[in-house]
């Protein structure tokens, strides 16, 4: 997602960008974990490790569209 005028910061830039990489290494690990779940013999291990992984993703994801995103009390 690419972000610019005068409205927006430096700061909010920077995190659109880390959004965008973070968005796209969770696209990555879910084609891996769909890749790895069809195998005919599965790593277990691996399997946890990538989904443990890509829930950190999420959580950081979050985390960042928290901040981007100003909480509006109604």
């Amino acid at each position: 997602m690419q972000v610019s005028g005068p409205e927006v910061s430096e700061e909010e830039r920077a995190l659109y960008a880390k959004l965008g990489a973070l968005r796209l290494e969770h696209r990555d690990l879910d084609s891996a974990i769909d890749a790895l779940s069809g195998a005919i013999v599965q790593d277990q291990l691996q399997l946890a490790r990538l989904k443990k992984k890509k829930l950190m993703l999420k959580d950081q994801i979050l985390k960042i569209e928290n901040e981007l995103i100003p909480d509006i009390i109604a």
